[in-house]
């Protein structure tokens, strides 16, 4: 779930592919906020090359803004993952308006990461900034082995603090700021055979 100061519910607008400019409908669940249009927009360059045709997962999805983005740009797949029932609910209907096949799993992220292994080309964490989940959840889809060969990890936090720690074999890929919000683009090195 993502979190910030405001409590109403709003919307967040596509960048790009093939809804771009539609609004998406954001839960009237507390803390929810997505990722910043300016962030989302930057990441998407970045990924240019590997998001379409991708498997993602979006955990800690929240509003689903960068897995919704993920699918307007010609992903394969995503899975969302959200604890919040309300939010995953109201995120089931935006993909049901969208007409986008996508899977909601309405469940813990780092329990989530213990269940059923399928492997991932791209994955979004923008966990909740106050309870410190990012480690974690970058640890636990290296050691479960989640990531498919040479696969993106995108990973959000407050800007203020010094950038995530990542697990042996991961290379920081690309990274900025942009208000209060720290983002970097982490790829997996596929050791050699």
């Amino acid at each position: 779930m993502r979190h910030s100061n405001s409590e109403a519910p709003g919307k967040y607008r596509i960048i790009g592919g093939q809804w771009r400019g539609r609004k998406v409908a954001i839960a009237d669940a507390k803390g929810l906020r997505p990722t910043p249009d300016r962030v989302r927009e930057t990441l998407f360059n970045w990924l240019a090359n590997a998001v379409r045709n991708a498997a993602c997962l979006d955990l800690f999805a929240g509003s689903g803004a960068l897995g919704v983005e993920a699918l307007s740009r010609g992903a394969a797949s995503v899975v969302f993952v959200e604890k919040n029932r309300r939010a995953s609910t109201h995120l089931q209907d935006q993909l049901d308006v969208l007409g986008a096949e996508a899977e909601v799993v309405c469940a813990d992220a780092l329990v989530y990461l213990r269940g059923p292994v399928r492997k991932f080309d791209i994955v979004f964490l923008d966990p909740p900034y106050p309870d410190k989940l990012l480690a974690p959840a970058m640890q636990a889809l290296e050691d479960y082995g989640w990531l498919g060969k040479d696969a993106f990890v995108y990973a959000e936090k407050p800007a203020r603090e010094p950038p995530p720690v990542i697990p042996p074999g991961w290379i920081n890929w690309r990274e900025s700021k942009a208000g209060q919000v720290g983002y970097y683009l982490f790829r997996r090195q596929q050791p050699p055979d």
